[in-house]
């Protein structure tokens, strides 16, 4: 009945003169969204012309300024993970109809050249062209749907959504803005509030508390530590071979770096209690229950299901859906709490169809709020972890986001069927994007 009312609102005609029509349509099994339908049958009945991730991968996550990659340069980390999807996959370079790579903090014109520097150190020729994208931290996922998009529209078969962010050598920070303005429009001077006080305005305005805030610190980084254990992120991580620079020697030694370095298996409530507000006299923002300023790269590779199956490649998961929401820019950290209800609606989902949630841990405050309002399965949410453990390369965020989604949904199988990735967007926004598990079989 939904399906001819909307077939009515595009023809013009009412729901009656549809079966005069010939236009009455009928429920497929595609459709995730109606509660009727046998929803491992239907994973296994898709459209050849669906959007599908066949590869996603990303580099460790290392602590920005003292960790793995404090010595690497920033096109350095973007190279292997574009040279993975390649070697990995099979395809040729020179298929990929555009790469997109989300970034935040560096100048754009000159991130922009050095994301063209690791196409070329990837192997791809200089007709597969490369831009950036720049949502804050959603840029990562912007990337993947603005590369999805493109290939719905029929604009290339086969795309490369990525993130890349450098954190050793560009920090969040501005100067001062000098524009009377700003003073005529309170949601103008919100723009400008430095994130750790938009994570205080939504402890306060919401009531989150400071305990509360550090035990899901404590979740992340003992799920991260259980799954690094477990060898869950192996499936998803390139290794990368560089350099580190000895402080005090200057000597460079050649270094492989293979796993997250900012993960801290004993955090505990104990300890954290000890640390100071970071943001305001007597708040409950700290060091440790935020995310960590990481070092980091992600890349993602989506063509059109018909083109994955005639290349024999196995499907990791199918784009369903993407909404990007503005919310009060005060509190811009509750953003996934308006982004996700939109990104499933456009699903045809509902919210109980969700198996699996990854949701950027900008601030634990945010965090607890949003899983809160949405009133989600902790079961469900992070379970390998999140930002406060993995740490948040702002732009490579996105694409970190999805392919530990994926690898995780393939893990469980058939009982697994639909994941969310989302996040907070700083000035107040909230992205989300909803994927369903892949699956290699005909369509029907």
């Amino acid at each position: 009945m939904r399906q001819q009312v909307l077939m009515g609102h595009l023809t013009g005609f009412s729901t009656a003169p549809l079966v005069a029509h010939n236009l009455l349509v009928s429920p497929s099994v595609c459709m995730g969204g109606d509660s009727g339908i046998d929803h491992a049958r239907a994973a296994e009945s898709c459209n050849d012309d669906d959007v599908v991730i066949v590869a996603a991968y990303r580099t460790p996550q290392c602590r920005a300024k003292r960790g793995g990659f404090k010595d690497t340069r920033p096109e350095d980390l973007l190279d292997p993970v574009l040279k993975a999807v390649v070697e990995r996959t099979g395809i040729r370079p020179d298929e990929v109809g555009d790469i997109v790579v989300g970034t935040v903090l560096a100048p754009g014109s000159r991130r922009a050249m050095e994301c063209r520097m690791a196409a070329f150190y990837a192997g791809f020729p200089e007709s597969v062209p490369i831009r950036t994208v720049n949502r804050q931290c959603s840029s990562g996922l912007q990337a993947v749907a603005d590369v999805a998009s493109a290939i719905k529209c029929g604009y290339y078969d086969i795309g490369i959504g990525a993130g890349l962010e450098f954190m050793s050598e560009h920090s969040i920070g501005w100067g001062p803005v000098d524009n009377p303005r700003i003073q005529t429009n309170q949601q103008v001077q919100d723009c400008l509030l430095p994130m750790g006080i938009t994570s205080e305005n939504v402890a306060e305005r919401y009531g989150v508390s400071r305990e509360s805030q550090d035990e899901a610190a404590v979740r992340s980084h003992k799920k991260a530590a259980a799954a690094t254990a477990a060898g869950r992120f192996k499936d998803e991580i390139i290794p990368v071979h560089t350099q580190i620079v000895d402080a005090k020697t200057g000597q460079r030694k050649p270094v492989t770096i293979s796993v997250d370095d900012g993960i801290r298996p004993n955090t505990s409530m104990s300890d954290l209690a000890k640390l100071k507000p970071a943001f305001k006299k007597g708040g409950g923002t700290t060091a440790g229950n935020s995310s960590q300023v990481t070092d980091g790269a992600g890349a993602v590779l989506l063509m059109k299901r018909k083109m994955a199956m005639q290349k024999g490649l196995p499907i990791l998961g199918v784009f369903r859906s993407f909404a990007a929401v503005g919310c009060d820019p005060a509190v811009m950290g509750i953003g996934p709490a308006v982004a996700i209800p939109a990104a499933v609606k456009a699903a045809g989902l509902q919210i109980g169809d969700i198996d699996l949630f990854e949701i950027n841990e900008a601030f634990a405050s945010q965090y607890v709020y949003c899983c809160q309002k949405l009133e989600l399965d902790p079961e469900k949410v992070n379970v390998n972890g999140g930002a406060i453990a993995l740490g948040h390369p702002l732009g490579a965020t996105g694409a970190r986001c999805v392919g530990t989604l994926l690898h995780e949904m393939k893990r469980r199988g058939k009982d697994c069927r639909f994941g969310v990735v989302s996040m907070c967007i700083g000035t107040g926004m909230g992205a989300a994007a909803v994927f369903e598990r892949g699956s290699n079989a005909r369509p029907i």
